[in-house]
Formats: structure tokens, sequence, C-alpha cells
């Protein structure tokens, strides 16, 4: 089994591993944690057995001895810096997890302290302590947003996104703010996309900063006003719900090694927010089917149109789409990244001073991707997922033409 990448490196944004933005966890810190939440002396013997190789917090597997009489656990910690994450945010990820599930959402259980909370801090530090997930982590190792290894588990990924939708339809908690690495869709759904990016901008002060520095207006109206404004109209006709945010094979965990695995279990919440299903169902596209990391290596990248089909297929066949829906899916496409481009460019370019990487998350992320779906390649799925029976619009709803072919200047 695999221990993970050496000590200090993690995922980087390309395919090499790089130095941590976070220093790991330690034992010791792992015990004063464990030290909030049980009988002392319990956590005393505490030992840390796998490092996530994620690279925006630093999170571990740890064994935990047993009170006297009792049976050792392994459990999962998570740490983060209260620049990215506040207990405000945790708390709602919390709620949201126990009411998964409480409607039979295999999401690992959060544990509450001795005190009753869910959350400790020490110092600019937050952390949260899970039960361990169920299944086989099969994609532990692999790159964030990395495809499925086989049809079937993108079939069987489709299904369960479709009950966590049904298990958060009744989830009333509001939309959690704009913060740093959070997922979002208030600019895609506003009727006035740029203004809503304006006003987005000015609560991130350094997102604001960095967009001070860059044409971001002529480069939003160039390359991604056409596709959110052909989304927007479907998008505020549906009801908005929160969703998973964050849906590829690494976040879920399945029930054997082989190709025919089914999901076993459903990791990280971190980018949970309100929004709408069909947003959550075109983030999981995006994020599972197109090999993006191939893009920034060599400029180009082929979507794999049997897994887009596979996801869907097994999504619907749990809860099938409706017509507005399925509409909106190709035109939310190629902008459902945006919210997070601009958050992730927040973080890079303040929490952890790297221009480089906030560069990259701008034009490489947030303009990028939007090209590619202006492309050949990215045109070619569009226009297929366009062609799918159930897409048809209801004529009460306007939606702006399309336009073919990439942006001309």
């Amino acid at each position: 089994m695999s221990a993970g990448p050496p000590e200090g490196l993690v995922h980087g944004m390309g395919k090499e591993l790089v130095l941590a933005d976070w220093p790991p966890l330690t034992d010791g810190e792992v015990r004063a944690v464990l030290a909030c939440y049980a009988e002392p002396g319990r956590g005393a013997e505490a030992m840390i057995t796998w490092r996530s190789p994620r690279p925006m917090s630093a999170a571990a597997l740890v064994r935990w001895p047993a009170a006297t009489g009792g049976q050792a656990a392994t459990v999962f910690i998570k740490r983060h810096h209260v620049s990215v994450r506040s207990a405000a945010q945790l708390t709602a990820e919390h709620a949201f997890a126990a009411q998964l599930r409480d409607h039979g959402v295999p999401v690992p259980a959060v544990l509450r302290g001795t005190g009753g909370s869910t959350i400790q801090r020490s110092d600019d530090f937050v952390y949260e302590l899970h039960e361990a997930a169920a299944g086989v982590d099969l994609y532990r190792d692999a790159m964030s947003w990395s495809p499925f290894t086989s049809l079937h588990h993108a079939r069987a990924a489709g299904a369960a996104l479709a009950r966590l939708h049904q298990a958060a339809a009744d989830f009333s908690w509001p939309e959690r703010p704009p913060g740093a690495l959070m997922g979002s869709a208030a600019i895609v759904v506003a009727p006035d996309p740029v203004a809503e990016l304006s006003r987005f901008g000015a609560r991130l002060p350094d997102l604001a900063r960095y967009l001070s520095r860059r044409s971001w207006r002529a480069d939003f109206e160039r390359y991604l006003l056409a596709p959110a404004r052909r989304a927007g109209p479907l998008l505020r006709a549906l009801p908005r719900q929160w969703g998973h945010g964050d849906w590829h094979p690494s976040n879920l965990t399945w029930t054997t090694r082989g190709p025919d695995a089914d999901v076993a279990g459903v990791l990280d919440l971190g980018l949970a927010n309100r929004t709408l299903a069909v947003h959550d169902l075109a983030t999981a596209l995006e994020r599972t089917t197109v090999p993006w990391l191939d893009l920034v290596e060599s400029g180009h990248a082929e979507a794999d149109h049997e897994a887009i089909e596979a996801l869907l297929g097994g999504y619907e066949s749990v809860r099938p789409l409706g017509r507005l829906e399925a509409a909106a899916l190709a035109e939310v496409l190629p902008v459902v990244h945006v919210e997070f481009a601009l958050t992730e460019i927040e973080y890079f370019a303040g929490i952890v001073a790297s221009p480089s990487h906030a560069d990259l998350a701008y034009d490489g992320y947030l303009l990028g991707h939007a090209r590619w779906f202006a492309g050949p390649e990215g045109s070619a799925v569009l226009d297929r997922l366009r062609r799918r029976p159930t897409v048809t619009v209801p004529p009460t709803v306007t939606v702006p033409p399309t336009v073919t072919g990439p942006p001309t200047s």
C-alpha cells in the first residue's frame, strides 16, 4: 500500500510533486488535538499512518489507541489556516455533512470534542476530526481531477452524485459567502455577470488587488461573458440547492479495487455550497472527463466522451434531468469553474503569496478552460450535450444564441 509522497511534498498545479504550502501534521500536534475528544491520556500514543498529498490544507489518517478495554480506531484529522477556513465556514460544512448522513449518503461522521464542538482551534489553525471513510481509497494518490479508471466507476459516481442531490434538496442553510478556495455559482447565475464579478472581487481583498493589475473586464467579456449569458437565464429558472462542489474520483471511496467497484463513501465537502444540482453535475463532468493537466503541458486535451455518457447515465438512472436542467448543463459547463478559479487567485495572490500560481489560476484556469470549451475539443463536448435527447429548452425561457468557434479579438 502506498504511503503517499515523501514528507513535505504534495500535489501541485501540474503533474510534479511540489513543496507543501503548509507544514505537515506531526504526531505531537495530532495528540494535542485528540486530547480535546476523549478522556485524558487516550491520545498519548496516537500515530500518523498516512498524510494526504492534497496541497491546500494538511490532513492525515491517525491510529488512535483505545481506552482501556476498547478497540483502536483510525480517524482522519484535517487542519486549515483560519485565512482559508473559519470556524463559521466549517460549521456550515459540518451541518451539511450531518444532513447527508441522516439521508443515507455515506459521508464520514464529523466527531465532536468533549466541549461539544466539531471544530478545535489552536493559534491560527482550526482542526476537524472525522471517522475514517468506509471502503477502499482507490484514488488517494492520484492527482486531483484525474479521470476515472473505468466506465463503471464513472457510472457509479454519477449515480452516487444523484443520490447526494436528492439527500441535499431540503437542506436550507444559506449560501456560504465568498472566501478563499470556495465553490459558488454567484457570478454565472447573476443577471449582470460583470457587475457581480466586481462585487465578488470586492469581498476578497487579495483577489481585488490582483484583478486591479489585470485587464479582467476585457478578458471576461472576451472569453466568459457569452457563455455566462447563455447559462444565466436557464439557471435562474431552476431551484437553488446545496451540492458537493468538488466531485471527482479521489473524493470518493470504493467497494473494491476492481474496475467494477461501486461508491462506498463520499469525502471532502470543503467546496460544498448552495448552488444548483445541474451546476454540481457540470462540475463533476468538468473535473473528471477532461485531462486538464495535458492542456497545461501540451496545449491540447481530449475529453473522454464515453466517460461523460457513463457519468450522465449513472446520474439519470437515479435522478433524471428535467428538460430545463438538461439544457442548462451544456451552457453552464464552460463557466462552471469561474467562481472557484477566482477564489484560487485569492489564495495564491495573498494567503500563500505565490504570484506565479496566481497567474496560472487566472491565465490557465479561469481563461484557459473557457478558451478550451470555445475551441474544437470543447465545442464537440458541448454540441454532444446539446444533442442529447432530453435537451429541450422550454418556450418560456429565452436563451441567447450559441456562439461557435473560438473568441476573436
